[in-house]
């Protein structure tokens, strides 16, 4: 379902993947339907089991389907290593947890991350990042520098 569009950001809702009650952004560069990047936004969770479950889950597709990824970086930049699903939640929700996988493909770059958005979000994103038409938007933007 489309929810908005604004400044070149069409917001959607819907099930994909099998995970019922995303919002996808599909970034496109203003007068031109050149979509650059799509990102979808996974349900919010609020307990680390259930957060890394479905960063984990997505991995696995994506890995069946796309082979290893490129980079794997899943750490928690803390003092000490949190040892509890509360503590785990802590570092996702105050920009302490590093956990992302990223895919190249001939037609561009996938990235699977936990992020959050202020302390009371916390969720799994993918971002497609579309090669051709991003080169053809950067060349767009050195032409009007």
């Amino acid at each position: 379902n489309h929810i908005e569009t604004k400044d070149g950001l069409a917001i959607l809702n819907g099930d994909f993947a099998g995970y019922k009650d995303c919002v996808v952004g599909v970034v496109t560069l203003k007068q031109k339907d050149l979509v650059s990047k799509i990102a979808v936004i996974f349900p919010e969770k609020d307990t680390w089991s259930t957060l890394s479950s479905n960063y984990y889950n997505l991995k696995e597709l994506l890995t069946e389907k796309y082979g290893e990824p490129s980079e794997v970086v899943e750490k928690f930049d803390s003092y000490s290593e949190p040892e509890d699903d509360n503590s785990k939640m802590h570092e996702v929700q105050f920009d302490n947890c590093k956990y992302y996988s990223t895919y190249e493909t001939e037609k561009g770059s996938i990235q699977l991350t936990i992020d959050h958005d202020d302390i009371s979000s916390c969720f799994v994103r993918l971002s497609y990042f579309d090669k051709i038409n991003g080169k053809i938007i950067r060349e767009k933007a050195k032409s009007d520098l």
